[in-house]
Order: structure tokens, then sequence, then C-alpha cells
């Protein structure tokens, strides 16, 4: 391995944990903008620190009946979320990992971390846990085929599944209207909803038993399992937000981490960005209220239904 190719590796490892680090900072920034806009003082944007602080020093209790899977799983779902940060472009396009950066394995992976999410809710045996996971896979099975069909537009404007590849080449070409990413775009925020446990779709805050989707998953864990949780759940929204920009809004990316001043506009205008989405995911928030369960399949069909127009209308009319 040359100097070069091991200073990649080593600033992409260093991105990974800039990402890990500051996912949580990002869902409290939501949670305070959500708050202002409600006309609340709101906890602060560093309570989801103080929370997951908490979490680890506390003391485990787990049910006699649990086995090592139910263990397993906060650290799978956290090493998922975390190899996921790793392959998505949030300052450079250039990653030493591209090879592996492909949208379908990023789909995959945020499907593994959902099945094993669901089998740890149903390792204990509670009505509870059951009724999540039902629902949790439910979404992902609604969400998947319209988040693919995403990627599949981006990628045809693209010509790559890479999603290093997809920024860079956006990012780069000329400033051109494409009526097919702006289906997409509309079908990746509904997606974003569903994936995160958002309002319309789910409310994080609830613990009311007839509409808690993700809750009723995590009902079973405590402290240092529910801390890798939550973290891991913020991380999940700081990914989808980061694929959003990738997609959607390239620029300022730099091409390499050895491009000093490509760096010094790449680490604001992330900033900047991860702002207004954050912003605009809390305003969504506060102008919709929480579905009825029985709409979220019909609010995520519409979203396949866009995306698929994106698609046409790229494979169609070339636009």
């Amino acid at each position: 391995m040359g100097a070069v190719t091991l200073t990649a590796v080593l600033a992409q490892a260093a991105a990974t944990v800039m990402a890990v680090l500051v996912a949580p900072l990002l869902l409290g920034w939501v949670n305070q903008c959500r708050a202002w806009l409600q006309n609340r003082s709101g906890p602060g944007i560093l309570r989801p620190y103080r929370q997951i602080r908490k979490l680890f020093h506390k003391d485990a209790v787990i049910a006699s009946n649990a086995s090592p899977l139910f263990r397993l799983v906060p650290y799978v779902e956290f090493a998922s979320m975390a190899l996921a940060a790793a392959i998505i472009p949030t300052l450079w396009t250039g990653l030493p990992f591209a090879i592996a950066a492909d949208t379908i394995a990023l789909v995959g992976l945020f499907a593994m971390a959902r099945l094993f999410l669901a089998l740890a809710a149903m390792d204990i045996g509670t009505a509870f846990g059951s009724i999540g996971a039902r629902r949790e896979m439910l979404i992902g099975f609604l969400a998947e085929p319209a988040l693919l069909m995403v990627f599949f537009t981006t990628s045809l404007i693209a010509r790559s599944t890479s999603l290093p590849t997809i920024a860079d080449g956006f990012a780069h070409q000329p400033f051109a209207l494409f009526p097919s990413l702006a289906f997409a775009s509309v079908a990746f925020v509904m997606v974003l909803l569903a994936e995160n446990t958002r309002i319309p779709v789910d409310n994080p805050a609830t613990h009311l038993e007839l509409t808690m989707i993700h809750e009723a998953t995590v009902l079973e864990y405590s402290a240092r399992h529910l801390a890798l949780i939550d973290w891991s759940a913020a991380l999940k929204l700081f990914n989808y937000v980061c694929i959003g920009l990738a997609l959607f809004l390239p620029w300022g990316l730099a091409e390499s981490p050895a491009n000093p001043a490509g760096l010094l506009l790449a680490a604001p205008a992330l900033v900047l960005k991860l702002a207004v989405a954050g912003a605009g995911l809390a305003l969504i928030e506060t102008l919709n209220a929480k579905m009825r369960l029985f709409r979220a399949p019909e609010f995520l069909a519409t979203a396949f239904l866009l995306a698929m127009l994106g698609l046409l209308v790229r494979l169609l009319l070339g636009s």
C-alpha cells in the first residue's frame, strides 16, 4: 500500500469517526428546531449526548430468557450504521473504499440492521416486541423498493451505481434541471421520514402501545445496549441526510482528502447543508400530524409511485 493510499484510508477512517460523533448533534439540532417552531425552549442540541452518556453509566437489565442474539444486536446495529457512514461521501468523493460504496449494498446494510433489530424484538417473546417487529418490517418492506427506485434513477443519469461516482458526476457537470430528479427527491424525503421513524409515519417521542413502531422494538433494552441503539438511530438519520445531500445537493464536495483547499470549502458547506436539512426536517414534522398506522402503506406507496415516475421519465424522455 502506497503512502497516498494509506493517507486516503486514514482520512476516510477519520471522516467515519467524525460522522459517528456528529450524528447525535444533528438529531439534537432537529429536535431543537422542532421545539422552536412549536414555541418551546427545547432541551438543547446536546441532549442526545447527555442521554447516551447517562445510559452508558447505568447497569443493564436483561430478561432471563434473552438469547445471546439479544445482547449482540445493539453492536450489530451500531456497526452497520458506522459501515454505511464509511461508504457515503460526506466531505469528498474520492473514497478509498469506493469499489464497495454501491447503492444496492447500502440498502442491504440498512435492511440487515432492521432484520437484526426485529429478531431481537421477538427474542424475548413479549407482545409489544412482536408487534413492533412486524410493524418495523412492514415499513422496511415498503420503503426499500422506493429507495432502490430513487437510486436507479440517479444511477441512470450518472451511469454508475457507486454513490461517490454519482455525487462526483452531479457536482462537476453543468447545471441542468432533471424532472426525474424532482420526482426522486420527493420520494427520497418520504422514505427518509419513514425509515427514521419521524412524523408523519412514526413519532420517536411516543410510548403509546397502539401507535409506536420503532420504540416497541427496543422496549426491553436498557443501559449500554439502549445507548448503542439510540446512537445507531441518530447515525442512521445522519446517513440518510448525507445520502440525500450526495444525490441532490453534491456541490461543495472535495475530490480527495489530499486537497486542503477543497476540504476547507467542503467542511463548512457540509455544516450549512446539515443545518438547513435539519431545520427542514423539523418544519415538515411541525406542519404534519402523525398519521394512523394503516395509512403508512399508502404513504410509502406514494413514495414508490413518485420514484417510479422519476425512473420512467428518465428512461422514456431522457430528462
